[in-house]
């Protein structure tokens, strides 16, 4: 699947990106989305109208570089028809281009749904052109199941970290080998209580990069979303996943550390 640990070529779109995706709510500004995008190499990115920064750099880097972006937004609700149709529309006006790489329907069964009316409404946005592909981040890993082994879904954005790591039974086993999607694992800090110390742990504690390594050390997955603060938070990330995939013994550890986390 991958090309090399931190790189790989996303089916469906066709583009090689770096491995780790880049969501701009969490505190990066526009200078360091923009060193993300310009001087890092990231080229996937989690975008939407509504986030405070990275529409300019955005727009900049859209511009002089379309083909190394893959641009995924959507709106956070969306349980009315058109909602998504509006969305899209004002996003592509907003950041001047023609298509969205991938749109969203996000956290489906706690802000949205995804009908039959929603799944015709993204299906004819990827007929017209207006997106490229068409996915959903959910945390349910039974029906997330479902949708990996028979949906039109191009991409799937699933739970999946070491204290919650189920969708190597729920999920990944019930994808469709004829059918090429993407997974892309979000929540792998577990919103940072995998970067605090376990009561009574007395050995190392997991970094982010060793939340994104574990993501990215098994098959199924594309690729992995990140929220760095700083640029300075980021730097320390790709770092520390440059040492590529986790050793048996870094697993072994990981898995435990995640069971105690969760537990």
């Amino acid at each position: 699947m991958s090309d090399d640990f931190l790189h790989t070529t996303l089916p469906v779109l066709d583009k090689r990106i770096h491995r780790l995706g880049l969501a701009c709510n969490y505190g990066l500004d526009d200078a360091g989305i923009e060193a993300a995008l310009e001087d890092r190499g990231m080229g996937f990115v989690f975008w939407t109208p509504r986030q405070k920064h990275g529409e300019a750099p955005l727009r900049k880097r859209l511009k002089a570089a379309r083909d190394e972006v893959v641009l995924m937004s959507g709106p956070t609700t969306a349980h009315w028809g058109g909602n998504i149709t509006r969305y899209v529309d004002k996003t592509l006006r907003r950041l001047d281009i023609d298509h969205i790489d991938v749109g969203m329907v996000f956290w489906v069964g706690i802000t949205a749904s995804l009908t039959e009316d929603r799944m015709a409404e993204m299906m004819k946005l990827r007929d017209q052109g207006k997106v490229r592909a068409i996915g959903c981040s959910i945390h349910d890993r039974p029906r997330a199941g479902e949708l990996a082994a028979s949906s039109e879904l191009d991409l799937l954005m699933v739970r999946y970290n070491a204290a919650h790591p189920g969708a190597e039974r729920d999920i990944f086993p019930r994808l469709d080998p004829d059918r090429p999607r993407i997974v892309l694992a979000y929540t792998a800090t577990r919103w940072r209580k995998l970067l605090k110390r376990p009561r009574g742990w007395q050995g190392e504690v997991m970094t982010a990069a060793h939340c994104y390594r574990f993501c990215l050390s098994n098959p199924s997955v594309h690729a992995v979303l990140g929220g760095p603060k700083t640029l300075a938070q980021l730097d320390e990330n790709l770092e520390g996943l440059a040492r590529g995939q986790l050793t048996p013994d870094e697993e072994a550890w990981v898995r435990e550390y995640g069971r105690i986390v969760h537990g």
